[in-house]
């Protein structure tokens, strides 16, 4: 990855981090990216991965990998995997150091016992639905828990009784003793450990009770040293007991929590709960489904690392919540394909074109160039003959005003070819066009005519002898509105999302495995995964301009 794909503009957090290593409060950078491994990471998460890793290697720090797996029944190691190599694809490396919370369980365990001695933790008896009627509201203070009182001793001889396996899930509680009528809910005597008796991916049944994430979180971040713990503004509630934990700790180091604005993206929902619910619902196909906006999803859709890398850089980062329109991400895309995609021709919605003055069992090869901007790209072969598929959409029968392609009587223009004129349609019985009749004028060879007449249209075509059959998946936004219902999101998915066609492409792909490519005229696609030599498909990763937009306004 070069200086220039990483390169940022300067923001709050950038100019903390230039500011204490200034002042000397700290020799170096040390950040991490913490996910949970219970899912695929998502586009908010690239977010994330750019500014922690991108600090680090602007400041000549180092940023940590950590799984903060404190989840069993919700973690599984497919999710570890993914995060890895969606972290990897991203552009960035963690070296060394890959931790997980894990790693830290001893030390944890013994940090919760040293609250207990001190009389700032206790074991409490109360159900979950108990604790949850006695912590209060905004507007009203928290009850004390019956069980807050017991001695130290007590509390640590039922810790250790929860730790050896002896209670049920749900029994009991470790919690901390902190204010319950504090004016945040988060300081109401936090959960610290609770009993769960699941298989974890990385310590098996070692342990049958977890420590929260609240109070994993800040430990982890303190053992590794990290300066500068970077969050989103979700958590700015949750730093006074971050802080809490550190100061009533015997901990390494003492990091400060920072929070940025989390992205939020048009007709996207960037939550977990919700991904997770689209999949198991059958709504998509995978947590690597091209609809979705997780990293997988984009990379099978043909995303670049690079254009998400511009994206992130271009919408910065700021300290108030914001909704960026889809388009920006769009053009980001566009930007990054534009110049390195090949063009080749594709037709979407094949209409069979007869030439009927063109020599029948001839052909010819023309010269077509594979990137308009870039001579090295070259130049490709294509075949040409008395038969060809052009796009259905590129032809009416009665053609509006400023209809400037093709209609009986009219001339255009086939990309890298000929001029050609309709004088006959034929129709099925249904009464749908399904063949044009034309002629073409083989003084026009490669698209100009010596008398200097011009046509309006030039129109891309494939051979219908030499082209191949191909699966076409057109994706659109996966929630037909700007501000989809994150608590009822089925009622607003798209039921166009995804659009196949059974279309034909140029036999260069033949072999599935191009890199993103242009059909001229169509869009940037590029072959999916179940793309092989005899069933050739492609994803459309991105169009030439945003029509959904205009599609979505007119209402349909």
């Amino acid at each position: 990855m070069t200086d220039e794909t990483i390169e940022a503009g300067r923001d709050f957090i950038r100019d903390i981090v230039a500011a204490d290593l200034e002042s000397g409060r700290h020799k170096s950078v040390v950040t991490r990216f913490p996910p949970e491994p219970n899912g695929y990471l998502h586009i908010g998460h690239a977010k994330s991965i750019c500014l922690n890793f991108g600090l680090a290697r602007e400041f000549g720090g180092r940023c940590n990998l950590r799984f903060d797996d404190t989840n069993p029944t919700k973690e599984e190691q497919e999710y570890i995997d993914a995060i890895k190599r969606d972290v990897q694809w991203l552009g960035f490396d963690w070296g060394k150091h890959l931790y997980h919370a894990s790693d830290y369980f001893e030390q944890i365990y013994d940090w919760a016992v040293l609250l207990i001695r001190d009389g700032k933790a206790y074991v409490d008896d109360q159900t979950p639905d108990e604790m949850r009627l006695s912590r209060g509201t905004l507007t009203e203070p928290g009850k004390n828990s019956p069980w807050r009182d017991r001695s130290a001793d007590e509390n640590a001889d039922l810790f250790k009784r929860m730790r050896a396996g002896e209670f049920p899930n749900g029994a009991r509680v470790l919690r901390a003793k902190i204010d319950m009528t504090s004016g945040n809910i988060n300081l109401r005597d936090p959960v610290l450990y609770r009993i769960l008796h699941a298989n974890h991916p990385r310590t098996g049944t070692a342990w049958c009770i977890y420590p929260s994430y609240d109070f994993a979180h800040g430990q982890s971040d303190a053992i590794e040293h990290v300066t500068h713990s970077i969050c989103t503004l979700e958590f700015e509630d949750h730093r006074p007991l971050y802080e809490w934990f550190l100061d009533n700790l015997p901990v390494p180091s003492h990091p400060h929590q920072y929070e940025f604005a989390r992205l939020n993206i048009t007709a996207t929902l960037l939550s977990k709960r919700v991904l997770n619910a689209l999949v198991t619902g059958k709504h998509v196909d995978g947590w690597d489904d091209p609809r979705m906006p997780t990293i997988a999803g984009l990379r099978r859709r043909g995303v670049p690392a690079d254009a998400i890398r511009d994206f992130i850089k271009r919408i910065g980062v700021a300290k108030a919540n914001s909704i960026v329109d889809s388009a920006q991400f769009d053009f980001s895309v566009r930007e990054s394909l534009n110049k390195t995609a090949q063009r080749r021709m594709a037709v979407l919605r094949p209409l069979k074109v007869v030439l009927e003055n063109y020599p029948e069992g001839e052909s010819e090869e023309l010269e077509a160039v594979n990137h308009p901007d870039d001579p090295a790209a070259g130049t490709r072969k294509i075949k040409f003959g008395r038969e060809l598929y052009i796009e259905a959409d590129d032809f009416m029968e009665i053609p509006p005003k400023k209809f400037f392609r093709l209609s009986p009587g009219s001339e255009v223009r086939l990309r890298y070819a000929y001029f050609i004129k309709c004088h006959e349609v034929k129709k099925n019985a249904a009464g749908e066009v399904i063949e044009l009749r034309c002629t073409y004028d083989p003084a026009t060879k490669g698209g100009n005519a010596p008398d200097g007449r011009k046509v309006k249209a030039t129109m891309h075509w494939v051979s219908a002898k030499q082209s191949l059959p191909a699966e076409l998946r057109l994706y659109n936004p996966l929630f037909t509105k700007p501000d989809p219902d994150g608590s009822n999101f089925a009622a607003d998915i798209n039921p166009s999302s995804l659009e196949v066609l059974q279309g034909r492409v140029e036999p260069a792909l033949a072999d599935g495995n191009a890199a993103v490519i242009q059909f001229e005229r169509q869009g940037y696609f590029c072959p999916d995964i179940e793309s092989k030599s005899g069933k050739l498909v492609f994803n459309r990763t991105v169009g030439l301009r945003d029509t959904w937009a205009k599609v979505a306004a007119s209402g349909g």
